[in-house]
């Protein structure tokens, strides 16, 4: 690892994968903010960033097409060198009972989850540096089952195996590759979509007593980034405040 890390983070431009950019480029990192479509909120972390003592820069790409994951990693490069650190946030979410999923719905959520995590690896696990991190935000819905969370669970589920089959082939690299288990989490879009009172009866089912926050998943990714992290491969890191 350098003394200036060069990190990319997919899906940076809200939400966790929003906090874990601001988190490692407080430390001084360069990052790369990968986003889709929301090019102002992406700029908006990028300054973030910079304010803070870190430099970043903006990229748009779509991590479930190949192509794409390739000219993201191709840009972070050229602008802060190979890639030390590489964070998959990027993600969508879909909750629907299984028996009226479609295979639309089917094909949507494992392009956005599942492919997108395959070519994400795949495209860190040639490019990283030796002693490098790897991490993917997956979810507790992988390891608790609910209703109407199937195809979700699921397309999280294999990313976490991917994660433990590429640490073991990465291992002699000393690159070590976890994924974190969120579990409810205060996002935009959950404040956005779910009613307050939902909210707090879902805190209330959590042992530490409420939401995380955003943050509280970043400094687990931090964590992991860091040489503090260096023993630790192969793992899916439960940070459900207790709640599985």
């Amino acid at each position: 690892m350098t003394d200036r890390p060069s990190v990319i983070v997919t899906g940076a431009a809200r939400g966790i994968g929003r906090a874990v950019a601001e988190r490692l480029g407080s430390q001084g990192a360069g990052v790369v903010v990968n986003y889709r479509s929301d090019a102002e909120t992406a700029e908006a972390v990028v300054a973030t960033i910079r304010a803070a003592g870190g430099d970043a820069t903006a990229v748009p790409a779509d991590v479930a097409v190949p192509e794409q994951v390739q000219r993201l990693f191709d840009v972070a490069r050229r602008q802060y060198g190979d890639p030390d650190v590489v964070v998959h946030c990027a993600a969508v979410t879909h909750f629907t009972p299984l028996a009226q999923a479609t295979d639309a719905d089917y094909e949507q959520v494992f392009s956005a989850n599942t492919r997108a995590t395959f070519a994400t690896l795949r495209a860190a696990a040639g490019q990283v540096v030796d002693d490098g991190r790897i991490i993917v935000i997956s979810s507790g819905a992988a390891v608790v089952p609910r209703a109407n969370a199937g195809l979700y669970a699921a397309s999280k589920a294999a990313g976490d195996q991917l994660v433990r089959v590429l640490a073991t082939e990465l291992a002699a690299r000393r690159i070590t590759v976890n994924s974190v288990l969120p579990g409810p989490t205060r996002t935009e879009t959950v404040v956005a979509t779910v009613p307050d009172d939902r909210l707090a009866a879902i805190a209330a089912d959590i042992p530490l007593g409420r939401l995380a926050e955003p943050a509280d998943i970043a400094d687990v990714v931090a964590f992991l980034a860091s040489d503090a992290g260096r023993w630790i491969t192969g793992q899916a890191i439960h940070a459900g405040g207790g709640m599985f």
